[in-house]
């Protein structure tokens, strides 16, 4: 945290860090959010997100890539953080107020327009990378969420690859902030990508499905349908493909029993409404 003042002193000389907190989301970053009193006494909050070893390892441009995405989204109007400065695997951005949609209040419809804007915009020069089709076997395949009935349906169903979109890549309740009832902010772009709009679209209908059930999953669905501009038809093998993001994790999620039952009686429908749209192979 001392780098992190440092960091704070240069940009904004003569202000004083008067409260940090830690914040929770993401799954790369240590997330934290600090308050500086300014030298007229008006105060500054924002966000400070520092990479971890591991995910510089991976890609050391992570924290430049995700402060050009937002810049991009934040010029073109839509409700993301601003971004500030980043270095050194640094990112600071501004403190966006608002409930996380984990807490309820998260409109099924608004999240559908949110995605469509998104995927509306031209992505070219973006430093982002096309995101990998569906996600590789880890171990034994989990038979508790039919992790081989869905590969068998995708082996003889791909996914389609349509229009290269930028896409948030993990978008549910909360990883958004609500105020007034209108969202406010959609935050954690860490697994942000270019592909086609139906993943997004397929994930986030299981994750409204997990936390709120079908009525507002079928809500989300129709308003994104009704924007305009995307073929919903290869909808039922996105699905699949979202699917088996919980396999083998969602034991770690760390679940109330009773919530955990009730997720995976929903992942059970989830799976089969998709494999009876698709043409038996």
């Amino acid at each position: 945290m001392t780098a992190v003042h440092d960091l704070l002193r240069r940009l904004w000389p003569g202000e004083a860090v008067t409260s940090t907190e830690s914040l929770t989301g993401g799954v790369s970053a240590q997330v934290t959010a600090l308050t500086l009193r300014q030298m007229d006494g008006a105060v500054r909050r924002v966000v400070v997100r520092e990479y971890g070893a591991r995910n510089l390892s991976a890609n050391p441009d992570v924290a430049a890539q995700e402060f050009a995405l937002l810049r991009f989204l934040h010029r073109a109007g839509l409700p993301v953080p601003e971004p500030l400065w980043q270095e050194s695997g640094v990112l600071v951005q501004t403190l966006m107020d608002g409930q996380s949609g984990a807490e309820g209040g998260a409109d099924p419809e608004s999240l559908a327009h949110f995605l469509a804007r998104l995927h509306a915009l031209e992505p070219q020069g973006l430093p982002l990378r096309v995101l990998p089709g569906s996600p590789a076997p880890q171990g034994l395949p989990d038979e508790s969420l039919s992790e081989s009935r869905i590969r068998a349906a995708l082996a003889a169903h791909p996914p389609p690859l349509g229009r290269l979109s930028v896409l948030h890549g993990d978008l549910w309740p909360g990883n958004t902030l609500w105020s007034g009832g209108a969202l406010s902010a959609v935050l954690d772009w860490e697994d942000a990508g270019l592909g086609d709009p139906l993943a997004d679209v397929g994930n986030t209908r299981l994750e409204l499905l997990f936390f709120h059930g079908q009525s507002a999953m079928q809500d989300f669905t129709r308003a994104y349908a009704g924007a305009g501009g995307t073929d919903l038809s290869p909808l039922p093998i996105w699905d699949l493909r979202a699917a088996l993001r919980p396999c083998g994790r969602m034991q770690t999620w760390g679940l109330e029993a009773g919530q955990e039952r009730t997720m995976r009686e929903r992942h059970h429908w989830f799976v089969g409404q998709a494999l009876a749209a698709i043409p038996a192979s």
